[in-house]
């Protein structure tokens, strides 16, 4: 069965990017292992789908229908963190990824990193816009109003 354990954390927890952006998920390992698995949860399919192995020589293992141009594994800190790169972000990619070990006959998952790629990140600023003429109006009345003082 699967169990989520703090002996992986994940970060970051929440991702959001933009199509065709690249993103990196890290995870941090407490024990020894014998190698990292990274998984993808589809909310839409309802599945848990394997995407690559790394072992401890950095040697990576990709699933059958996972391109190796757009996810990559990088070991770092002696075998205590990996992180995984994606690239050449689609909607599709969207899901839970989770970094798993293997121990005694369990898997062992991370905390898990939500992935979210849009085609257009919400634009905030369009509401921090609208009030910047507001703000001008009262200092041009006060600058007109000190010239004629003056």
């Amino acid at each position: 069965g699967f169990y989520t354990t703090l002996l992986l954390t994940q970060t970051p927890e929440h991702i959001l990017t933009q199509t065709n952006s690249k993103t990196e998920i890290l995870c941090e390992l407490w024990k020894e292992h014998s190698g990292v698995y990274w998984y993808r949860w589809s909310q839409e399919r309802q599945h848990f789908e394997f995407l690559v192995f790394s072992n401890p020589l950095g040697k990576a293992t990709y699933s059958t229908n996972v391109s190796q141009d757009k996810f990559s594994v990088h070991e770092a800190r002696s075998h205590s963190s990996y992180s995984l790169h994606i690239s050449h972000l689609h909607p599709s990619d969207s899901g839970t990824y989770y970094c798993s070990v293997s121990q005694s006959s369990q898997l062992l998952l991370g905390t898990g990193t939500q992935l979210r790629v849009v085609d257009a990140l919400p634009l905030p600023p369009k509401t921090t816009q609208t009030p910047v003429p507001k703000k001008r109006v009262p200092w041009i009345t006060k600058s007109k109003a000190a010239s004629r003082e003056g």
